[in-house]
Parts: structure tokens; sequence; C-alpha cells
């Protein structure tokens, strides 16, 4: 199991970045149909073929497919909102769309039981292959409308120094240069590659997630009672997510402050060590949920059309490597190690969107001292006098 484990990590980390890439360059949905039958391929491999070949197969296919939703999903969902002028609705329809995957998981694992009871690992196996190929043909059927750059009126599309024909999808230096080219373009974003490492090391958090069931039973819960009490955490993640419209409009300093009063809430739960530190833990997870729905939101504004999936995808590799250093963390000094790494996290996310000047939707983006897009002739009459000319003498 762990060589099959490692395969599907290193497998997710090798596509991940060139299936944003290619989700750039072919229309978005056809790249979520593809991963849900890659997905389906690989969980019928498992049972058609139930040799250590055939699980490695079909692990490496789960991660392609994968690795091909991820950054596709979100550059659909901002580009179809923003050809119709609600890109400022995006933080809380991606909040709902993440709620919703984390609320599915409680109704998935209880049919998985029946399943499994009822017809065993090959019921509740070609049950997955039929879900796969469901979410396959309903992606497939999304209406996408791909707006070329700029998406927002505000919002730099093209780093500074770069030819407006280097954003365009399929632009022969992009093609040519292929997967370097685009991490070069993808790091001249202004504000874009700070908000996507804030959202790389948001993302990493959700590795605490793994360790939920092993602090529920060394604090004393039963083994019985585990999987009761867990349900508390994607319950709050749910939740979490689901509040990011109405957070949309945070600073980064609020968002700061929430990610901080998480690192407090799992430290508290650390220390306190009892059964009721489990909804510390979901408290912890909730919060989490929140600032990552916004972070990613937030990117999603600083990029251009173009490269959105490219961009997404470069901050998924780097929240799979980051998320190293939480396992790390763990190894050394369990959850309380964890909330020290989180509280270096929240006193990062201010410097990380420093360089963009986060944009808030229905807000002006400030060009310089006392001028803004709304006042764009104060630009052209030169800086406001800061303090009254020197009056002659009096006669």
């Amino acid at each position: 199991m762990s060589a099959l484990f490692a395969l599907w990590s290193a497998v997710g980390l090798l596509a991940e970045v060139p299936t944003g890439m290619l989700a750039d360059r072919v229309p978005r949905r056809a790249a979520l149909a593809a991963a849900g039958v890659v997905q389906a391929a690989g969980f019928a491999l498992w049972l058609l073929a139930p040799g250590f070949p055939g699980f490695a197969t079909g692990f490496a296919l789960w991660a392609i497919g994968g690795a091909l939703t991820s950054g596709a999903l979100e550059a659909l969902l901002f580009d179809a909102l923003t050809a119709v002028g609600a890109a400022e609705h995006f933080p809380r329809l991606l909040g709902r769309v993440t709620s919703a995957g984390l609320l599915a998981q409680l109704p998935a694992a209880a049919l998985a039981t029946v399943l499994f009871a009822r017809g065993g690992y090959a019921l509740a196996g070609w049950a997955s292959v039929g879900v796969c190929l469901a979410a396959a043909a309903l992606a497939a059927a999304l209406p996408e409308r791909r707006p070329g750059p700029p998406l927002l009126d505000d919002a730099p599309t093209v780093a500074a120094g770069a030819s407006e024909d280097a954003a365009e999808p399929g632009a022969p230096a992009a093609v040519a240069g292929g997967l370097l080219a685009d991490l070069r373009a993808t790091a001249a974003l202004p504000g874009a590659a700070g908000c996507a490492l804030a959202v790389a090391l948001m993302t990493s958090l959700d590795a605490v997630e793994e360790y939920a069931g092993l602090l529920a039973q060394d604090w004393g819960v039963p083994t019985t009672a585990v999987p009761l009490a867990l349900v508390a955490v994607p319950l709050a993640g749910a939740a979490g997510a689901g509040l990011a419209g109405a957070a949309a409009r945070l600073r980064a300093g609020s968002l700061a402050l929430l990610v901080a009063a998480a690192a407090a809430l799992l430290a508290a739960a650390a220390l306190l060590a009892r059964p009721a530190g489990v909804l510390a833990v979901a408290a912890f997870y909730g919060l989490c949920q929140l600032a990552q729905v916004v972070l990613a939101a937030r990117l999603q504004q600083r990029i251009p059309a173009a490269r959105r999936a490219t961009v997404t995808s470069v901050a998924g590799l780097a929240a799979e490597v980051t998320s190293l250093f939480v396992f790390a963390a763990w190894a050394l000094g369990g959850a309380l190690a964890v909330a020290v790494l989180v509280a270096v996290v929240a006193a990062a996310v201010p410097r990380l969107l420093r360089p963009g000047r986060e944009h808030r939707p229905g807000h002006p983006r400030r060009l310089g001292r006392g001028v803004s897009r709304r006042r764009r002739w104060s630009r052209r009459a030169g800086p406001r006098r800061t303090s009254r000319p020197a009056r002659g003498p009096r006669r």
C-alpha cells in the first residue's frame, strides 16, 4: 500500500502543472469531463485486474484525473461569471462548491458501507465507476465562456515588459517555451506569485485533517465513537467554506487574524488533550477552509484568463510540496508544533498579499498617492499640493 500511495503522490505532482497548461489550451469542460473518464478507468482497472500492476495503473489514473480537475474547475467558474459581469460572486460560488464537496463525504461514506454490505468490493467499485462517468457527463454539459484578457478593468493581465501576445492561449512563445516559459510568465504576473504561495500554504494545512482520527483516539474518544466524533470536522469545514462569500471583502490583516485564531484553537486542543478538543480541531478546520477559499478567489482576480488554470495548478503543486512541512512538524512535535507552523503562515499572509495590493470587488484600485481609477483626471493634473505656497512680505 505504501508503494501505491507513493506512486499516486508522485504521479499527481508530475501531472499537476502540465494538466493545468492543457486546460488553458483546450475547453476546460473537456478537461473536467476527461478527469471523470480517467478516474472511472482507474477504478475499473482495480476490479478487472486486481493485482499489483492493475492497482498501480489505477492509482496513476486516479492521480491524473485529480490533476485534470485542479485549476480547470476554478478557471471555468471564474471565466463564466466574468463573461456575464458577475465576477464578484465567485467567492460565494466557490465556497458553495467546496462546501458541497465536503458535505458529500458523509452520505458517500454511508452509501459505501451499505453497498459493501450488500455486494462486497465489486458493487462498491462499480458504483464508483458509475459516479465518475456521471460526473464526466455533467462536466461535458457545462456552459463555457472564456473571455479574453483583461478580465477585470483594473486587474493586470500581462506582466510588465511582456508582450500582450504572450498572454493569449496558444501563443507561439508559450507553446515553444513549454512548461518553463509558462512558469516564468506566471512568476512575472504582478501580485500573482505571492497570492499563489498564500493559497498553497493554506491548502497544505488540509493535511491536519488526516490526523484527526489519531488525535481523537489519543484524547480518549472510544474507538467505536471516533467516526461519529469526526463528523464534526467536515461539517465545520463546509460551514467555513460556505461563509467565504461573506468574508470575501476582508483585508489581508483580517484574514491573518482568522488564521491566527485557527492556530490558537489547534494549540488549545493540543494542550487540553481531552475528547472536547475534537470540537476545537473542527473549528480550526472551518477557519482554515474559510481563509483558503477567500485566498483562492483573490488569486483568480489577479491572473489573466489565458493562464488561469496554469497558475492555479502551480499553486496546487506548491501546496503538495509545502504539505511536507506539515508532516515534518507533526513528526517533530505533534499538533502543538503544527499550531506554531499555522501561526507562521498567519504572519506571512499580509506580506504575501502585499505585492499585488489586494483588490476587493467594488472598491477602486489605487494608482498612486491620492489617485484612483475613478479620478483619472487627477493623475494628469499632477499631485495635489500638500502645503500652501509661501506668502510674500506684507506691504
